[in-house]
């Protein structure tokens, strides 16, 4: 994976729109199933985006195991070069899902 962002609100991997999780992992209707939200929700990300530092936000997870009917899904492993995961109605979606 060559570049991701994501824009959830409320994630504790989600800093500055750089995800720090390990692996991420896409359902089959596109959810990311790897979001954990933060105890102390959207408030509390708010105040960890304005400590952070730049200089140390990872890089995009090398693999996003996908289990989405889509064009970029290669074996259960998303072949995108970016990748836009953001929050809709209730979840948080890979919105560079294309489906075959």
């Amino acid at each position: 994976m060559m570049q991701l962002k994501c824009t959830t609100s409320n994630c504790q991997h989600n800093l500055k729109c750089h995800c720090n999780a390990g692996l991420i992992s896409i359902n089959e209707k596109g959810v990311c199933d790897s979001r954990v939200k933060r105890a102390g929700g959207a408030l509390e990300q708010t105040f960890k985006e304005m400590e952070a530092a730049d200089e140390f936000l990872s890089d995009a997870p090398s693999v996003v195991r996908c289990k989405a009917e889509c064009v970029y899904n290669k074996d259960n492993r998303c072949s995108a070069t970016s990748m836009l995961v953001n929050d809709v109605f209730m979840s948080t979606r890979c919105a560079t899902r294309i489906k075959k």
